[in-house]
């Protein structure tokens, strides 16, 4: 029972124990006593009165901020009680009130802004549990990973990284969240291209730590990055090498042409003298092949910027089937093509586009020793969960090693013995003024497959 309860209580009894007596008096005829009585009445009262202020009110007050802090209403005050020393406790009860108030304000503005920040940002977040598992990811880990948000909630990374297949963008990634230590970052590089900054660190909860993965798509920086670099050494290097090849090679010819003078006049034999013209013409070949070598360098770093066009994408295919296949006459490859007739209009440069295609089928025609397959397929947009119209062109020739998956699209990094490491970065900085997603892997049946998802316009 309440303070205010056993008050009344007591009240109740004083008053009827007061009536009592007085009736009792009144009844025995004593007047005296009765004045007496009524005077003992109204003292008790007042007891009570005091009683009452001094002691049941303000507990009754204290009991009511015990509710409203049970309830967690911050709203409400509690009112002054007419007593010092209770008064300074309610003054002190409204303050540590309005201080809760704005703080519990200021703690849910701040989370719905972390809220905001989290959901819009570009960088991908996970945040795991306290076993290891996801329990939340925000929009742009999808996008990045090119997965459904429901394949990571209450997974581990292995989980997801076998689930989504260990060659895909989330299971590359994935793999590389897991070696991260607290505290590090890592630089992972997946088969279409990319570059993401991986970063693992954690925030405490309830005591005890909590794991969150950072994402950042270091692509768009990196590439750049890259291209004023090498940019800056190829054209230095072609600068000095063309120039000193043109030297040479108009030294070695003079000397030709003067050998055959001086040796008519010497008399030299003909034979010698055919020797050492070949000798110097065979030098020269050499000089201006190196030229064209270093030439080609600067391919990577002229391309152009797209002249778009809409194109209907089967029709583009067709167009060159023949040249794609005069690529590859000499191994006997057979092509195969599966267009799908919903595959539509892509806006597109024909040249570069072509020169990814060519690029793509040599590479592919290298990879088969001998009667091997390359095959050109489009999968129609309404085939596709995100719209977009998918060219493949795949062969059966030998696929890429996993330790080298990563590196594929890296400047100058080739597996051939006389590579030069330019063609597919060719590719991805073509595709990447285009806009379009692209992967390269080798799936389990053997085929290596080169995807690009390109934007839909129109369905024909």
């Amino acid at each position: 029972m309440k303070a205010k309860g056993y008050f009344r209580l007591l009240t109740s009894v004083m008053i009827a124990a007061s009536i009592f007596i007085a009736y009792t008096i009144v009844l025995q005829g004593f007047s005296w006593y009765f004045i007496v009585a009524e005077i003992f009445i109204l003292l008790v009262i007042l007891l009570l009165f005091v009683l009452y202020v001094r002691v049941v009110k303000p507990m009754q007050t204290i009991g009511d901020g015990m509710n409203l802090l049970r309830e967690q209403d911050f709203s409400s005050r509690l009112g002054y009680v007419g007593q010092k020393d209770a008064d300074k406790v309610v003054e002190i009860f409204n303050k540590m009130m309005s201080q809760l108030k704005d703080e519990r304000l200021h703690i849910r503005e701040q989370n719905q802004f972390l809220d905001l920040l989290v959901t819009s940002s570009p960088m991908g977040l996970i945040i795991m549990d306290f076993d290891e598992k996801v329990t939340s990811i925000n929009p742009a880990v999808g996008k990045l990973m090119c997965a459904p948000a429901e394949m990571f909630e209450g997974k581990t990374l292995p989980e997801i990284a076998l689930f989504s297949g260990s060659s895909s963008v989330a299971g590359q990634i994935s793999t590389a969240l897991y070696g991260i230590e607290n505290g590090h970052s890592s630089l992972v590089r997946t088969n279409d291209g990319n570059a993401y900054k991986c970063s693992a660190a954690y925030f405490l909860d309830r005591g005890f730590q909590r794991k969150f993965y950072l994402i950042e798509q270091m692509t768009e920086e990196m590439l750049k990055a890259e291209t004023k670099a090498y940019g800056k050494v190829i054209r230095m290097i072609s600068h000095e090498v063309n120039n000193s090849m043109a030297g040479v090679t108009s030294s070695l010819n003079t000397a030709c042409d003067i050998l055959c003078d001086v040796g008519k006049t010497l008399q030299i034999e003909a034979s010698e003298i055919n020797d050492i013209s070949q000798m110097l013409s065979v030098s020269s070949e050499r000089c201006l092949g190196l030229s064209r070598f270093i030439s080609s360098f600067t391919e990577v770093v002229k391309i152009p910027e797209p002249q778009f066009e809409r194109v209907r994408l089967n029709d583009f295919i067709n167009n060159r089937l023949r040249f794609f296949e005069s690529l590859c006459s000499s191994k006997n490859i057979t092509f195969e093509t599966h267009l799908s007739p919903s595959a539509g209009t892509v806006t597109i440069d024909p040249v570069l586009m072509e020169q990814v295609m060519v690029n793509i089928i040599k590479n592919g025609s290298e990879a088969i020793d001998t009667n091997g397959i390359i095959s050109i397929s489009t999968i129609a947009p309404t085939q596709a969960p995100d719209g977009r119209v998918t060219l493949i062109i795949a062969n059966n020739g030998h696929g890429i090693d996993s330790d080298v998956a990563d590196k594929l699209f890296t400047p100058f990094f080739s597996t051939k013995i006389n590579g030069q490491g330019i063609g597919l970065t060719l590719i991805r900085d073509i595709l990447l003024k285009h806009h379009f997603r692209f992967s390269l892997r080798t799936a389990q049946d053997g085929w290596t497959r080169f995807s690009i998802e390109m934007e839909s316009i129109t369905l024909i």
